[in-house]
């Protein structure tokens, strides 16, 4: 009786001694509804204010993330990143979809379509108001399929947050 009692005590502490013996299902923590948010958060998130409590609890992890960063970042990178927030809450979750999967392709694009799309984009950002204004206007009067630009007429824009893809005239393109 006693060594049966020994056993069982060992085996108890085998088990939890072994990882096994520390997994423990954990359900996901809830992230805070929006009116358990902060004063501030509130303030900084206010362009997801509508979305807030339709997210995964990851997605509000990641937003709760970039306001803690919030205060630390210049005034022209604040105004940037509401103005991103802003445009991320005006888009379909069809659009939020397929943007979510060209990063997801970027990223593991190899480094040289990477810096091609950056220079494509700096490009992009050196063009005057109005014809960024004029290629958002044509980007979204175009089927999500266009044809592929000929090499005369225009060269393919970046595809960024601020911004829809779309084409530049090549001649701007040169000007740089």
């Amino acid at each position: 009786m006693a060594r049966a009692r020994l056993r069982f005590i060992l085996a108890i502490a085998f088990w939890l001694a072994s990882p096994l013996g520390h997994a423990v299902i954990v359900p996901p923590l809830s992230q805070p509804s929006w009116t358990e948010l902060s004063a501030d958060q509130k303030r900084i998130l206010a362009p997801l204010s509508t979305e807030w409590d339709k997210m995964d609890g990851f997605r509000r992890k990641k937003w709760l993330g970039i306001a803690q960063r919030y205060q630390s970042l210049g005034a022209e990178e604040q105004a940037r990143m509401q103005r991103r927030m802003t445009d991320w809450a005006k888009l379909t979750p069809d659009e939020r979809k397929r943007a979510r999967d060209k990063y997801k392709t970027l990223q593991k694009a190899p480094p040289e379509k990477k810096e091609a799309v950056k220079l494509k984009w700096e490009q992009y950002k050196e063009l005057p108001e109005s014809e960024k204004s004029r290629l958002k206007a044509e980007a979204t009067k175009q089927p999500t399929s266009r044809p592929a630009p000929s090499k005369k007429t225009a060269v393919p824009a970046p595809t960024a947050p601020d911004a829809p893809p779309s084409f530049a005239p090549p001649e701007q393109a040169a000007q740089r």
